[in-house]
């Protein structure tokens, strides 16, 4: 009896492993969005140790000192005086979302007027909304405006407060990549439902957070990932939040908020 069960509960946790993907079909995430609302921005995982659980991805770093990109293995940095650098190992971040990323399916954008366009277009592509996906699109920006943020002193306050500041940057013209993630309607107190992009041009000199772009003749490689696995901070600015409620109206307002100086 008791080699049997044994063997059921082999077969059980191997059952749950399939279901669950490897460490390459799912998405790895450092805390949740309504906690980077609400203004933590300690951070709560290296670089380092980001980098070992996924090559590709997006995020920002310790006192939201910019924003985060991670492509082919190497963390990128857009700090809000636009000189983008190498991250150094240590550098911590408080929200992240990365995955090893393996091509599943391939599109050729002819054209996209805008992002709103470029999503429309990638959404007809895809087998289904209700996965993760990482998306790697490599072309011309004919048109791209982007952003990033100061970084903040304590006490910190709301990103959508700090947003107002932001710095934006046109980069119009540049060859690049946009690296973008696909979450779920259902994770919406969990990650940003729907798209986020950030972008790095080709000789890595130029990013950030994109806020609107048009593009010709890209290359758009999907990695539908089934899994997410999440790692909360243990940090007492965490524990004592309130992060209840619905976040929709400040997410749509971080995302997409205007103005800033150029």
């Amino acid at each position: 009896m008791r080699k049997a069960l044994m063997i059921l509960s082999a077969v059980l946790l191997l059952s749950v492993s399939a279901l669950a993907g490897g460490p390459g079909d799912r998405l790895f995430q450092v805390s949740v969005l309504p906690a980077l609302l609400a203004g933590d921005y300690e951070g709560s995982l290296s670089a380092a140790d980001l980098l070992s659980r996924g090559d590709f991805g997006l995020g920002t770093f310790q006192d939201l000192d910019g924003e985060m990109v991670v492509l082919d293995g190497v963390v990128w940095q857009v700090p809000s005086d636009g000189r983008v650098r190498r991250v150094a190992p240590g550098l911590g971040t408080p929200f992240a979302a990365v995955a090893f990323f393996e091509s599943d399916r391939e599109v050729v954008v002819a054209r996209a007027e805008s992002l709103a366009d470029l999503e429309r277009q990638v959404d007809a592509a895809l087998p289904t909304r209700n996965h993760f996906y990482a998306l790697r699109i490599d072309g011309r920006m004919t048109r791209l405006s982007a952003r990033s943020v100061p970084r903040q002193a304590k006490p910190w306050r709301p990103l959508a407060e700090v947003v107002r500041e932001q710095t934006r940057f046109t980069l119009d013209g540049q060859e690049g990549t946009l690296v973008g993630l696909r979450c779920p309607a259902f994770v919406s107190g969990v990650n940003v439902p729907g798209y986020h992009w950030h972008f790095l041009s080709a000789d890595r000199a130029k990013g950030g957070h994109v806020l609107d772009c048009a593009l010709e003749n890209a290359r758009v490689r999907v990695d539908e990932l089934t899994g997410l696995e999440l790692r909360l901070p243990t940090g007492a600015g965490f524990g004592a939040l309130d992060i209840s409620g619905d976040h929709s109206a400040a997410t749509k307002a971080v995302e997409k908020t205007p103005g800033g100086k150029q």
